[in-house]
């Protein structure tokens, strides 16, 4: 659509009666949250699948990325805290899936329980980074879309989290 019908229509939102306070383009930006966000969680599921791993939920894929992270052994805190996830037996739970599927190995660190990937897991992760290169990262390049301005949106994004963290907690004290 082009900036000149969108300005015609107002701003795309799914809450029009959010968007109608002080800063309808935060009602814009949750709207394309809400998208991107289940795009995002659709992709990842279809990409392990096509990767050989079927039946992953969304977080079960992340909490696998994120054990691959930097090729070092995890614990339950490190995932939660990088994923940003409060309820810890939600990881626990994909955890357990993972090693059911034989693409984890346990380990110790301390007294703390470690995870990390089997070679059938880094096999895995390997192929769903082949196919998001084929399927998603030469269509979006292109595309033309300027890699410095994707960085500066994950920022952004990234410093937005903190905002809504912070009204969370604020909310939650009412």
């Amino acid at each position: 659509m082009s900036p000149q019908a969108e300005a015609k229509l107002g701003p795309i939102v799914s809450s029009a009666h959010l968007a109608a306070g002080a800063m309808p383009s935060l009602s814009e930006l949750e709207f394309g949250l809400i998208l991107l966000g289940h795009a995002f969680e659709r992709w990842m599921v279809h990409c392990m699948a096509a990767a050989g791993v079927p039946d992953l939920s969304p977080l079960d894929v992340l909490v696998l990325h994120t054990i691959a992270h930097r090729g070092r052994s995890k614990r339950v805190a490190d995932i939660c805290l990088v994923l940003n996830i409060e309820d810890t037996h939600l990881v626990t739970y994909a955890l357990k899936k993972l090693d059911g599927m034989k693409l984890l190995v346990s380990g110790k660190r301390g007294s703390e329980k470690t995870v990390a990937l089997t070679a059938k897991g880094e096999g895995v992760i390997q192929k769903y980074k082949k196919i998001r290169e084929a399927l998603l990262v030469e269509p979006v390049k292109g595309t033309g879309t300027d890699e410095r301005r994707l960085s500066e949106i994950a920022g952004l994004m990234r410093a937005l989290s903190g905002h809504y963290d912070q009204a969370a907690r604020s909310a939650a004290s009412l």
